[in-house]
């Protein structure tokens, strides 16, 4: 990998993770923080997008996302999306007295990011070719 990979990863992870700072702030001012919405927000959006950069790539090796798949995907998607925090935010929920809701959290979380992500490489795949 070249040092260009390396500060495209750096730089999309710095973007993905002040872009993911800026909707927790908003989402808390907006929704409270009784469910961690931001961190699902992102997660599925992230995941949507690394499905669809995934599966574009794939099909367009030569086209201009292929060139920029280690910013978006490990670079943006990684510093945006973020397990880490989901997995301290269900720890807090169930510290907090509240395990029926961490669960829930869970429950939601898996399956809408996968979802997301399944969703993102359809659309790609469904794009016709140029």
């Amino acid at each position: 990998m070249s040092w260009q990979a390396y500060m495209a990863v750096g730089i999309g992870s710095g973007f993905g993770s002040m872009l993911r700072y800026g909707i927790s702030l908003a989402s808390l001012a907006a929704l409270g923080g009784y469910l961690p919405w931001a961190t699902l927000l992102v997660n599925v959006l992230g995941s949507g997008i690394i499905g669809w950069v995934a599966a574009t790539a794939s099909r367009f090796p030569s086209g201009k996302l292929a060139h920029w798949q280690p910013l978006l995907m490990a670079g943006f998607c990684g510093g945006f999306t973020t397990f880490s925090l989901f997995s301290l935010e269900t720890l807090h929920l169930v510290q907090q007295g509240l395990p029926g809701l961490a669960l829930l959290y869970v429950l939601i979380s898996l399956p809408l990011w996968l979802l997301a992500a399944w969703l993102g490489e359809r659309m790609a795949l469904s794009r016709s070719p140029s």
